[in-house]
């Protein structure tokens, strides 16, 4: 059996990284534990991912509006360095940014909100940072072997939201959250069975509140005006199984499912000096995200796969997070200066509606929309 489990799940992952671009919450990139399975005592791994998503309101306070899209593109990196102690145990550590958001509402929205009496968005930016370090020791057990992981990591997020009203700022620097998971591996047959569970993070962020124009001529204060602010809430724990197996001689199939608590991030709650608390809703649900797929081996050298994931989505009407599917492909190409990885996929996001009724500061609807996603990474070993 030729096929390498770990280029089957580096491909994979680039596969499903536009599935992120407008579901699943916040989710951007995951941390590349899977680097602990690599053979070879140093292995370095550094990859990119971009996606470009396209979703716009139809139609806001019932009436059609042809703003342009609201969701940004993005980059999402990932680095990552191993180094193995022994044969049976190995330590890892991972950079990604594991959430993140970019939403800009068009003059059409902005206006029905004005209209509305509404202090809504304008345009909001969450971005995160993820420093890990993981670890896994392996045991030969029957046929193959178990393998037990854990590790720790500090996460940082930086949270913007520009509405009528003003600019509030809040950000976090210093946040420890931690992941545990166990497999087991019969590398005769590439075949792994593995649970990972990533926990949830709770963040307390500073910053400031900065009234606009509109505010100053409300509340009498001087436009640009700058309180403290400060609140917070907590990103969500995950739980995901992911098995892949050599079915035939350089096939080998695979698949996954992940929860994410997401219902934990009902709001986000947050106090402005002299304005009292404050609330952003979100009134999530908790997500879940299918995989599966197959790869191939073509020649010693260059291999590829297919995959089809879907993504529940978390919204219940404060927002148009909906299901999303994905259709993705990927290839490696193995040589002497180290592997190559590409991958790509399309998104269909699906239609969906948000009201006032359920925590939103506008009744709107948007329709199918796309998103487009590629994902190129280098990994060399010594």
């Amino acid at each position: 059996m030729h096929m390498t489990i770990r280029g089957v799940a580096a491909i994979a992952m680039a596969t499903v990284a536009a599935g992120a671009a407008h579901a699943g919450g916040f989710a951007r990139g995951t941390a590349d534990t899977d680097i602990l399975y690599e053979d070879g005592r140093v292995v370095l791994h550094s990859g990119a991912t971009y996606v470009a998503p396209s979703r716009a309101f139809e139609t806001v306070s019932g009436w059609p509006v042809s703003d342009d899209g609201m969701t940004g593109n993005y980059w999402v990196p990932s680095l990552a360095a191993k180094i193995g102690i022994s044969d049976a145990f190995s330590c890892a550590v991972t950079y990604t940014q594991p959430y993140g958001a970019s939403l800009e509402y068009g003059p059409q929205t902005q206006m029905a909100q004005l209209m509305a009496g509404r202090n809504g968005s304008i345009a909001s930016r969450l971005r995160s940072n993820e420093y890990g370090a993981t670890c896994a020791a392996k045991f030969a057990a029957g046929r193959g072997n178990l393998v037990l992981i854990g590790g720790a990591f500090l996460q940082s997020i930086d949270y913007e939201d520009r509405s009528l009203l003003g600019t509030l700022h809040l950000s976090d620097d210093e946040a420890y959250g931690y992941r545990i998971g166990a497999a087991y591996e019969i590398p005769d047959y590439a075949m792994r069975a593995q649970i990972l569970y990533r926990s949830a993070v709770g963040h307390e962020g500073e910053g400031t509140f900065t009234a606009s124009p509109l505010a100053a001529a409300r509340y009498g204060v001087p436009a640009g005006y700058s309180v403290f602010a400060y609140g917070g809430g907590t990103l969500p724990q995950s739980l995901e199984i992911s098995l892949r197996s050599g079915i035939a001689e350089d096939w080998l199939a695979f698949g996954s499912v992940k929860w994410t608590d997401w219902s934990v991030l009902p709001s986000l709650d947050y106090v402005v000096s002299g304005f009292g608390p404050q609330r952003k809703d979100f009134n999530f649900q908790d997500g879940w995200t299918i995989q599966a797929g197959f790869a191939h081996n073509f020649t010693e050298t260059l291999s590829g796969l297919v995959s089809l994931t879907w993504d529940k989505g978390v919204g219940t009407g404060a927002d148009t997070l909906t299901d999303s599917w994905t259709l993705g492909a990927g290839a490696q190409l193995q040589t002497d200066i180290g592997t190559f990885r590409l991958g790509a996929g399309l998104t269909y996001l699906t239609a969906g509606e948000q009201s006032i009724a359920r925590g939103a500061t506008l009744d709107a609807t948007v329709g199918g929309d796309w998103a487009l996603g590629m994902s190129t990474s280098y990994a060399i070993k010594f």
